[in-house]
């Protein structure tokens, strides 16, 4: 499994980002995909999870109300949609797949089976 992440950028406190994870090579109904974060100086840390049906999902408690992860597999995408973004949320963010998986596992296990190159957001005062 392939995946790319894309969409992060700079904004400012208060605003919107939409991010993008394709994903590529072959995925089963048994597949988790989520999204973690890593700040300077931070460990990586769980942001959201999505189920591969898209039924079910996980968010950290730092992002609940805020951030949404959605997926459509007609496109083999998953996306996280940021929005009150406050300066803390500044990190480059990775995109993850799991196999034999789920949301809430996703939120707890300390290994995940595929990860994507970062995309940074930076998130302005």
């Amino acid at each position: 499994v392939q995946l790319q992440a894309s969409g992060g950028g700079l904004v400012q406190a208060g605003g919107s980002l939409r991010l993008s994870c394709a994903v590529s090579g072959r995925t089963f109904s048994t597949d988790a995909l989520g999204w973690f974060r890593q700040a300077p100086g931070k460990e990586r840390e769980f942001v959201a999870a999505v189920s591969w049906s898209g039924a079910r999902t996980n968010y950290a408690d730092s992002v609940k109300g805020r951030f949404t992860i959605s997926r459509d597999n007609a496109k083999n995408t998953v996306y996280l949609q940021m929005n009150s973004l406050k300066p803390e949320d500044t990190a480059v963010y990775y995109c993850v797949a799991d196999r034999l998986s789920s949301p809430q596992s996703m939120g707890i296990t300390p290994r995940h089976d595929y990860w994507g190159q970062g995309t940074l957001v930076t998130v302005s005062s």
